[in-house]
């Protein structure tokens, strides 16, 4: 049993199309939309090949028409994007977003997989550091073999008294100084971490031919060509000083 893992696509489909791995099953854990410009076709995607998907703070957001709070970093990016969602995403598509689980829990190949975006205790807020010690006690009522979170987008496997905790990275918008598109795959229980190459080109291209004001643009695009691993004096241009 081959599984795909994949999380935080933002709306980046040229990230998404570039993942031609084989799957038996798909898991996504959430942020399918925002930040990016091209939702549409990354929710057929997901609402097509995804075995099991759960909700995102980002899905949940755009689903339920929360205005983003004020603020720099990526607040600002996603107060850019969010109101442009809300024209492109037809109600059918926006049913499918605000009807995905918070947490989901699925049998594969002899496997339990538990799914849920920030943790267990926080399903959608909380981030939280690859820190075994915090990740038990937030696991600690959880009956799986794998936990597959997302949220932070960065890859992150932990071993914790035989349980996985398993992030795949973030497939539309990597914050790990990678800017491939990072995904996990998850076969007869061995888990391997892997990268797509994309065109980013391709991808500032179409924001820009979606509307996005060209300060955004640039914000996004930086981001993506630097795999989130901005300089400091880059971050304070762009306003991404305080994350």
């Amino acid at each position: 049993m081959k599984v795909l893992l994949l999380g935080d696509i933002h709306s980046n489909w040229t990230a998404l199309a570039a993942i031609q791995e084989s799957f038996d099953a798909c898991l996504v854990v959430g942020d399918v939309v925002d930040y990016g410009c091209d939702p549409r076709p990354c929710i057929d995607w997901t609402r097509r090949h995804a075995t099991a998907a759960i909700r995102g703070n980002h899905d949940h957001a755009v689903a339920q028409r929360v205005a983003p709070r004020g603020g720099g970093g990526f607040r600002r990016l996603a107060a850019a994007t969010r109101p442009l969602h809300w024209d492109w995403i037809d109600p059918f598509r926006m049913k499918f977003l605000a009807r995905l689980p918070l947490t989901q829990r699925i049998v594969l190949g002899g496997h339990a997989f538990f799914l849920v975006h920030g943790t267990p205790r926080d399903p959608l807020d909380e981030y939280l550091a690859p820190d075994r010690d915090a990740w038990r006690s937030r696991i600690d009522d959880v009956d799986a073999d794998f936990i597959c979170v997302g949220h932070t987008h960065l890859p992150m496997d932990l071993d914790i008294d035989g349980r996985r905790v398993i992030n795949p990275g973030s497939v539309g918008q990597p914050r790990d100084g990678d800017p491939r598109a990072a995904y996990a795959v998850i076969e007869d229980g061995a888990v391997s971490f892997r990268r797509a190459e994309y065109d980013i080109d391709a991808a500032v291209r179409q924001m820009r031919e979606a509307g996005l004001p060209e300060w955004a643009v640039e914000l996004n695009e930086s981001v993506l060509r630097t795999g989130g691993r901005l300089s400091r004096e880059e971050m304070d241009r762009l306003g991404l000083g305080d994350g």
